[in-house]
């Protein structure tokens, strides 16, 4: 017990840091899917891969079977998948806004809505497929 009185900022430590490890778990907001991860999900589950680029940003460079569905157009669009059990792994440039645009896409039923960490920068490191438009 003299331990944990001496000693009360390093207890205060370790539960605050476990804390902060266990809400992404709690809440349910994980974090974004790596490179590796999204090909699997795409490859093994059938996974959408959805770029949510502008235009001109996906015409400079996608990455390989990517549909294009600029962020302010995501609700209803035509080309987002009648499926919502399938996996969606949503990019952008730097992954900023797939961030957003997964939580978008989890309200409107997609619950399998994930976005890649580091965007096309982390898909071009990773030396997966680009095309360009």
């Amino acid at each position: 017990m003299n331990f944990l009185i001496e000693n009360w900022f390093l207890v205060l430590t370790a539960v605050v840091s476990g804390g902060l490890l266990l809400a992404p778990a709690l809440t349910g907001r994980g974090a974004a899917l790596g490179a590796a991860e999204a090909v699997r999900r795409i490859n093994r589950e059938k996974g959408v891969l959805i770029d949510v680029s502008e235009p001109e940003e996906f015409a400079k460079g996608h990455a390989a079977g990517a549909r294009n569905i600029p962020l302010a157009q995501l609700e209803g669009h035509k080309s987002l998948p009648s499926n919502k059990a399938l996996p969606l792994v949503v990019m952008c440039a730097s992954g900023a806004r797939a961030a957003r645009a997964a939580g978008i896409l989890k309200k409107l039923g997609y619950e399998k809505a994930e976005a890649l960490a580091g965007g096309m920068k982390a898909w071009r490191e990773a030396n997966l497929p680009v095309e360009k438009a």
